[in-house]
């Protein structure tokens, strides 16, 4: 088991990462909530049938209810976040209950966002059982979606911790692999060439990673995130740098539907892009030809779906969170490990999506 102390302007928690490292749930649970009056967990259709027990069979002391919502983005609407609420009230749940995020991402959003609102807020603990978790689940944004933007509608809500048992990964479909490393192979590019290069060297087929190399390079995607995020909790500058491949990323997870197109998949495509204009703006010295080989290796689409009309992805582009006053904003790399934020004319951005659609 590794820990990575995690310290905000607001909390400071810690995030535990290994194998069975499920069993720190019950010894936090007895230290700090003790007297919790019920625990809510909040999973999904597909996490139940999984890991529900075992969690359910590490708490029989405590008062413990579940609520189960569809599984990926069909979680994180209006609807399901109202539904979750009203089952909270049914319930007599009260300001000492505590949530227990039981899920990947989307359940995570959702249950961190239904805990910062009932009754102005509860505590709340992420239990992640993905590998796109890893990002989502360290440094309290938790959000649902509007049909106008991804993760629009949310607040900055820290966990009370987050216990991340390596042994849930194993379950997991190689597409959501795929989604999850997206988002690990984005921290590597951000910040640490060696990391990048690691990643480039050793892995080659994510479905033979084996569950103690996981921890490993998720435990450095997490230390990324933490230097990010202790410097700027709420993203007034620095933590938009996180969303590197962002941009373009959540208009294809929009225009395509959400939940038919994975996160870290729409990421990977973003990021190509980002690279590409990294080359040009930037002067990035960097081999895109050699990313897309290890990419096609290891399964991904590195293309705009040829259904995605230009003129509806910038106009995605345009409500992203980093836009301001409708200028687009791009995050961009000086060089591997330097990010920069960079403004872009809608103009540039249509010439140069042309060019990436037609494969130029």
């Amino acid at each position: 088991m590794h820990t990575v102390s995690i310290q905000t302007a607001s909390k400071q928690y810690d995030v535990w990462i290994g194998e069975h490292v499920i069993n720190q749930l019950t010894f936090f649970i007895q230290k700090n909530f003790a007297d919790a009056t019920k625990i809510l967990i909040i999973t999904d259709e597909s996490v139940e049938k999984l890991h529900l027990k075992t969690v359910e069979n590490k708490l029989s002391s405590f008062p413990v209810i579940t609520y189960t919502v569809p599984a990926g983005e069909k979680a994180k609407t209006f609807d399901v976040f109202y539904a979750c609420l009203t089952y909270m009230l049914e319930q007599h749940l009260d300001r000492k209950s505590l949530v227990l995020a039981l899920g990947g991402g989307a359940v995570g959003d959702l249950a961190g966002y239904v805990a910062a609102s009932f009754m102005r807020g509860i505590p709340f603990i992420q239990i992640p059982t993905t590998i796109l978790a890893h990002d989502s689940a360290v440094g309290g944004k938790v959000a649902i979606n509007h049909p106008l933007g991804k993760n629009m509608i949310g607040v900055f809500n820290q966990p009370e911790a987050v216990i991340y048992d390596t042994t849930f990964l194993t379950t997991l479909p190689l597409q959501e692999l795929r989604s999850g490393f997206g988002e690990v192979i984005k921290h590597a590019l951000i910040s640490d060439v060696a990391f990048y290069h690691e990643l480039q060297s050793q892995i080659s087929d994510l479905s033979k990673v084996n569950v103690g190399y996981w921890s490993a390079i998720l435990e450095k995607g997490i230390l990324v995130k933490r230097a990010i995020v202790e410097k700027d909790e709420r993203e007034a500058n620095v933590r938009a740098f996180l969303n590197f491949g962002h941009t373009l990323g959540h208009a294809i997870e929009a225009e395509m539907g959400y939940g038919k197109f994975t996160h870290g998949e729409a990421i990977v495509i973003g990021m190509i892009f980002a690279l590409r204009l990294s080359k040009q703006k930037c002067d990035l010295v960097f081999s895109i030809e050699e990313f897309i080989k290890w990419l096609k290796q290891l399964g991904y689409a590195y293309d705009i779906p040829e259904n995605l009309e230009i003129d509806r992805l910038i106009d995605r582009m345009r409500q992203d969170k980093k836009s301001v006053n409708g200028t687009i904003r791009f995050v961009l790399l000086k060089e591997l490990g330097i990010p920069v934020l960079v403004e872009m004319n809608e103009e540039e951005i249509r010439k140069e999506l042309a060019l990436f659609k037609g494969g130029k």
